[in-house]
């Protein structure tokens, strides 16, 4: 599926600005400004500057929340984006209730504690981050994320993301029947995007510390309905277009040599005419002659 872009130039301006650049600038000004988030519930709070603002909104992290302040803008991070700032890009620290800052493995408790699946969900949402995909919540179409090529102002997203555990595939996990399948397709496909499917193994690593992170596995899957009345139609639309083509050339090239022949026999049966029509004259006058000449002789 063609990246659906929101209009026209947008393509040009999204390749102008890379967005591996744009997280980069956002990572070394969060390192300069020694930035800090309080983590509150399943969502940490973050006060930037302006300079910062714009840069988070480029990159597409977080949400802006509006208040009456006027030095700093604040934002809400959601825990995958939080921890992929705080472990993977290492520009920002994290504080809790005790407004101490929290190490990585103090962190990752917290945060599995608020959600317990934060494993397998933060590999997938730092697998297609650390490709430079813009990774947004997917609640809104039935899935877990939803992945755009750049920013969501300029392209529409591509890919309905759903993300299985180990295991979740079989018994009571989701996409276990057919069903199942049909339903998350057809709403995927009707808000065109294309399902995509990352199974996230852990291979029986211990979740205590982010470092097991290293040793999961993403299999990607992309699912697509078939339409087989729309394929059989456009096989016979091309095939009834080659035979049409096939037809019209024949019928050109039969015009084409009639014309030419054409042209070449005329003037010869021209001149087959006129030969016949002088043949002619002179065997009436060559018989006239006869019969006159038998009549004189007989007297």
């Amino acid at each position: 599926m063609e990246p659906r872009w929101k209009g026209k130039g947008f393509k040009a301006k999204a390749l102008a600005e890379p967005m591996s650049k744009i997280v980069s600038q956002l990572q070394s000004s969060l390192i300069q400004s020694d930035a800090h988030g309080l983590l509150t519930g399943c969502t940490v709070l973050i006060a930037v500057k302006p300079e910062q603002t714009d840069l988070l909104d480029r990159a597409c992290f977080g949400q802006r929340i509006v208040t009456a302040e006027k030095d700093n803008e604040w934002f809400q991070l959601g825990l995958e984006e939080a921890f992929y700032l705080c472990f993977s890009l290492k520009c920002l620290k994290v504080v809790g209730d005790d407004k101490c800052p929290k190490n990585d493995v103090e962190l990752w408790q917290c945060m599995i504690s608020q959600k317990p699946n934060f494993p397998d969900f933060y590999k997938a949402y730092s697998h297609l981050r650390v490709k430079n995909w813009v990774v947004k919540s997917g609640l809104n179409y039935g899935v877990d994320f939803v992945a755009y090529r750049h920013h969501p102002s300029l392209v529409h997203s591509e890919y309905a993301v759903l993300v299985l555990s180990e295991g979740e595939d079989e018994g009571n996990g989701r996409l276990r029947l057919w069903s199942d399948i049909h339903c998350t397709t057809r709403v995927s496909g009707s808000v065109v995007k294309t399902l995509l499917v990352l199974r996230i193994t852990n291979n029986g690593n211990d979740v205590a510390s982010p470092s097991c992170l290293e040793k999961y596995t993403v299999v990607e899957r992309t699912i697509r309905r078939w339409h087989p009345e729309q394929c059989r139609e456009d096989n016979m639309i091309g095939e009834n277009r080659t035979k049409q083509q096939e037809a019209l050339g024949k019928a050109s090239l039969k015009t084409k040599f009639t014309q030419k022949h054409d042209v070449k026999l005329k003037p010869g049966l021209v001149g087959i005419e006129r030969g016949l029509s002088l043949v002619s004259i002179s065997l009436v006058f060559a018989l006239i002659s006869f019969i006159v000449s038998r009549w004189f002789w007989s007297n």
